[in-house]
């Protein structure tokens, strides 16, 4: 018998009893009992992205709350700037592109941040953007963009700042009123532990008055419609009853912890696991490296898909390779989810194997005793 561990950025590890509690009886989704589940999770989402606004629940991947940001605030014709930091930073040029709205892109190299510098000169240079979209964190390569600074900038000019921030909301610390973030997008299969099928995304005042103006066609992703349902405390379309009971249950538990602790479990389990790797003799990919993720470089002569396919397929451990031009160049183990330090001390393990099954000359134990000692020193 072979566990299973899944320690990729996205679906994550989900607690059992969250799955349990989504296994119960469904209820109606326009039901008084669900209205009140459903008001009491978009409060404690006001909570976790320390934001007074709105925030709405869409059942959809976290693309869907991306493409909701870009149909809603923009027309055909507009234009926006976009930091193209990732394969995740191009889904935003890609999503302008689609709606007839045309991405001003920085291009920056991957594994590298944006400086807040590029941010000013595109803006000086394009005065008709309407909108900045960028990522928090950058999930194909590891890298976490100054989300704080940019804010600070934008924060008085007539331009939305949005943040698809799917892999760092609950993460680490977001302060959408605080740093002037306009519209701020999540996921569920990313820190929350749930299955994939709902999307975020608080609205500013700010947004709302460009939303008024949006020329772009949309019908599910309306968020007008979603203002509507939200003030008679329901949803414009069905709600994703199931996955929205298991959110309200994540966010119960993390309430309780409070957001230091919750910030504080992610940032040592990404400390201890980077001082692992270094201790193997590897190099961490990130130049800013996020909480949610670490990125590895292969080691010369290695194939990092070979190490991802080792560990899933070998070992019964899921990670993730690296996309698009990383390709073979990377593996990224996740720190979110239901995981805890001693999942790392499995994945660090597990990576020493596959390394030395491909000849890499690796030391047993250097990662683990480097791990398990920067946990020892920093007990939650």
């Amino acid at each position: 018998m072979q566990k299973r561990y899944i320690m990729a950025p996205g679906p994550t590890a989900a607690a059992p009893e969250v799955l349990l509690k989504m296994a119960e009886p469904i209820m109606h989704h326009r039901s008084p009992q669900f209205s009140e589940i459903l008001t009491e999770v978009r409060e404690d989402l006001k909570w976790l992205f320390k934001t007074q606004n709105d925030v709405f629940i869409l059942a959809s991947s976290g693309t869907g709350a991306m493409e909701a940001s870009v149909v809603n605030l923009l027309s055909p014709g507009d234009s926006a700037i976009v930091v193209r930091a990732g394969k995740f930073g191009e889904r935003w040029a890609e999503l302008c592109e689609t709606n007839g709205i045309k991405p001003i892109n920085i291009d920056i190299t991957w594994g590298e941040a944006v400086r807040v510098e590029d941010i000013e000169k595109a803006i000086n240079d394009h005065p008709e953007a309407k909108a900045v979209f960028i990522q928090a964190h950058e999930t194909s390569t590891g890298v976490k963009h100054p989300i704080k600074e940019i804010g600070e900038l934008l924060k008085d000019k007539n331009i939305c700042f949005v943040v698809d921030a799917i892999s760092a909301i609950g993460v680490y610390d977001i302060e959408t009123d605080k740093w002037g973030l306009d519209i701020v997008v999540s996921g569920s299969q990313k820190a929350f532990g749930l299955p994939p099928g709902l999307s975020m995304l608080s609205v500013s005042q700010k947004a709302w008055s460009f939303i008024e103006e949006s020329k772009c066609p949309k019908y599910y992703f309306n968020l007008l419609k979603e203002k509507k349902a939200l003030n008679k405390k329901t949803t414009a379309f069905t709600s994703a009853v199931s996955l929205i009971i298991g959110l309200g249950e994540v966010l119960k538990d993390w309430k309780k912890q409070g957001h230091e602790k919750l910030f504080k479990h992610h940032k040592i389990l990404a400390e201890a696991t980077r001082a692992g790797i270094t201790a193997m003799g590897l190099e961490i990919f990130s130049k800013v490296p996020s909480e949610s993720i670490t990125v590895v470089k292969a080691p010369e002569g290695i194939n990092g898909q070979d190490v991802v396919k080792i560990l899933r397929e070998e070992f019964g451990i899921t990670i993730a390779g690296g996309q698009a031009q990383l390709k073979g160049k990377i593996f990224r183990i996740s720190h979110m989810g239901h995981l805890d330090q001693w999942d790392m001390i499995v994945a660090l393990a597990a990576v020493e194997r596959a390394l030395k099954k491909l000849g890499h000359d690796v030391e047993f134990g250097k990662s683990i005793a480097a791990a398990q000692a920067y946990f020892a020193a920093h007990e939650e």
